[in-house]
């Protein structure tokens, strides 16, 4: 069986396996305070340009989001995100679980965008009973976004300015960071995250890491006791240097980057494929994500050899699937689905 169904279902990177076996009895002190951690605090401030950033380091993507939601939002406050986004959909209300509302806005291709946020805060402040309502805080959006579009700079900076003027903070899932990065025509970068968001986090799950997740918060407000939000929240790693070390090895000689590419590359080559045999998609996902609408006796043709992610219903005979390639996706995983799928179309 060849998976597309996720991009972290292979193990990690060698590098990060060599790291760990060479390392393995070395005494450090816990709870992310080590040199290796610091190391790799170092390397990212670098490769961000904020030498004033906060970096901590969770286990997964989930525990970013509610951890650093938790610590922004007071108890009446809410995040505004899109209606698809994960922190809506595919965290078992997590968010919701530390007593803060996900105020779902409607998304067109996974986005929302400054004006929806604009409107929103315009109508609650201006409504006579507001104080009634969860108080928006906080807009979330994830880079890339769940079906795998790309949010450019012009976007962001609009998003910024419309939190500027409504006293928001503005937080950007980065579990496919780096996927999202190295796609085609993408403008943004971590010196302009760096910039724009009050804290986002550079994925490392879904990205050629065991597990991590590097939290990098720029706003004063956000770094101020954080870390007990974090202890609280249960993530605060004990070995805390198994997160350092990977994050080490994955940004060092541009390896984060190189693996995001390839991806991409792949999943690209897989659209093209597709499009030549008429395929139409859901969306148009630069990304590591592709979304192909499939007659559903083509699905069934591929059962046996090739698993996915089941997207939605789209008629009576065609369904809309997600193939997703990862840092580990080899060339002839990529040709045998191609193979398969010309095969399974032209009948």
């Amino acid at each position: 069986m060849i998976r597309f169904n996720c991009d972290y279902q292979e193990g990690a990177h060698p590098r990060i396996l060599e790291a760990l076996v060479r390392t393995n009895l070395d005494q450090t002190c816990g709870y992310g305070e080590d040199e290796v951690c610091e190391e790799a605090r170092s390397r990212i401030r670098a490769l961000c340009a904020a030498p004033e950033a906060d970096v901590q380091f969770l286990v997964g993507g989930t525990q970013a989001n509610f951890t650093l939601l938790a610590a922004a939002l007071r108890c009446y406050q809410g995040v505004i995100a899109a209606e698809t986004a994960h922190i809506a959909v595919h965290e078992t209300g997590a968010v919701e679980a530390t007593g803060h509302k996900v105020i779902a806005l409607p998304q067109v291709d996974g986005k929302i965008c400054a004006e929806q946020v604009d409107a929103f805060c315009r109508l609650h402040f201006t409504d006579g009973a507001h104080e009634h309502m969860v108080m928006p805080k906080a807009v979330y959006v994830s880079e890339a976004t769940e079906l795998g579009t790309v949010y450019n700079r012009e976007e962001l900076r609009a998003l910024r300015a419309a939190c500027d003027a409504w006293g928001l903070y503005l937080y950007v899932d980065g579990a496919r960071l780096g996927y999202g990065m190295a796609s085609e025509g993408c403008d943004v970068n971590l010196p302009f995250l760096a910039q724009v968001a009050d804290a986002f986090y550079i994925g490392g799950t879904k990205q050629g890491a065991l597990f991590g997740e590097a939290m990098v918060i720029l706003n004063d407000e956000l770094k101020r006791d954080f870390r007990y939000t974090l202890k609280q929240k249960g993530g605060m790693l004990a070995k805390g240097r198994l997160l350092g070390l990977q994050f080490n090895e994955l940004l060092r000689d541009d390896l984060y980057f190189e693996l995001s590419r390839h991806a991409v590359e792949l999943a690209m080559e897989l659209r093209r494929a597709l499009q030549a045999l008429g395929v139409s998609f859901l969306v148009d996902s630069p990304s590591n994500q592709q979304f192909p609408i499939l007659p559903d006796a083509a699905l069934k043709a591929l059962e046996n050899d090739f698993s996915y992610s089941y997207q939605q219903r789209m008629d009576d005979a065609h369904s809309c699937v997600r193939f997703c390639t990862s840092w580990a996706t080899t060339r002839e995983q990529v040709d045998a689905l191609i193979a398969a799928l010309q095969g399974a179309l032209r009948k």
